[in-house]
């Protein structure tokens, strides 16, 4: 109240709100927002303290209105439990939407996740909370990506040939595949991603050679059938030097992509993307066990996907095998 008439006074004396606020050891920006919010006619030139104080005091005492996560604790219960799951605010806002159709308190957009899990202070449990995100970023934004070099293929049939149901993704069966490197590029983590339900295959490799690659990559389609085997879209890398072979023995018709031009195998990169979630550059895939990759191929399989309209590629992929 005494500070509140000492603006009321300096205001009436025609001082400036800088120095009113020098006077009371204030940021001017405080004394301009007083001034601003309780005052009694717009503008803010009538301001007395025996009206801004009741005003004041009213204002302080009105609840805030809480977050929906914090009223709502079935809601918050399942947010939590699909981010401890690696599920993006996205997937888990449209998923809720086909669980609970009906049900609208349970519905809440994935904005409104991201500003619930932004808004906590710095420390140790921001830090945990945060890592339920995909790129742990202590704030929203994005990077560009590095792309790796590749090399010339003999023998290879491009892009340019592949059948034209390939790029419809209509006709299920086509696959891009690639290889995620590890420390130094020592090791390597092969991944076959199908184009039409995005059913993601993670590949353990005892060596990134063009033999290895070629008799893991063969066991992972061994069996499936030959419906679901159509073709295999790669880029230049060497390890698919053998890519003659590998047509004989699994009877799919691989295409090399042009050299630099990720965006021709699309699915592969957005889906190598996401593998980075649960294998960060850097790692080791020697000291990784096979349990550790299908777990996070099970986990990629089963989260559900806004191009497939929120279904999981594991649900997608099935209906295909019926």
């Amino acid at each position: 109240m005494n500070e509140r008439e000492d603006i009321s006074l300096g205001l009436a004396q025609g001082h400036s709100r800088r120095d009113i606020a020098a006077t009371l050891r204030r940021s001017p920006a405080t004394v301009s927002r007083e001034i601003r919010r309780n005052n009694y006619t717009y503008g803010g030139h009538q301001y007395r303290a025996m009206v801004a104080h009741p005003k004041a005091c009213r204002r302080a005492h009105i609840p805030r209105r809480q977050r929906k996560l914090e009223t709502n604790q079935p809601l918050r219960k399942f947010v939590f439990e699909q981010l401890d799951e690696l599920w993006s605010p996205e997937q888990i806002a449209k998923r809720l939407k086909t669980l609970y159709p009906l049900d609208m308190t349970m519905r809440i957009s994935h904005e409104t996740i991201y500003s619930y899990l932004y808004v906590w202070p710095r420390g140790s449990l921001r830090k945990v909370i945060l890592k339920s995100l995909r790129r742990h970023h202590k704030y929203r934004r994005v990077y560009g990506k590095v792309h790796r070099k590749t090399h010339a293929i003999q023998d290879f049939i491009s892009i340019e040939e592949s059948p034209k149901e390939v790029a419809d993704r209509i006709v299920p069966g086509h696959w891009e595949g690639d290889l995620i490197m590890g420390h130094n590029n020592a090791t390597a983590l092969g991944t076959l991603v199908e184009r039409t339900t995005r059913m993601t295959f993670l590949v353990r490799l005892k060596d990134k050679d063009a033999l290895s690659v070629r008799m893991a990559f063969g066991r992972k389609f061994k069996h499936l059938p030959i419906g679901l085997k159509r073709s295999l879209t790669y880029d230049n890398g060497q390890e698919m030097a053998e890519h003659k072979l590998f047509t004989k023995n699994t009877r799919m018709q691989v295409y090399f992509a042009h050299p630099h031009s990720p965006w021709e195998r699309g699915t592969n990169e957005n889906t190598n993307d996401l593998i980075r979630q649960f294998f960060p550059k850097g790692i080791d895939f020697s000291k990784v066990s096979l349990k550790q990759i299908n777990r996070a191929q099970n986990m990629l399989n089963d989260r559900p996907r806004k191009v497939l309209e929120f279904s999981t590629p594991h649900e997608a992929f099935v209906k295909l095998l019926r």
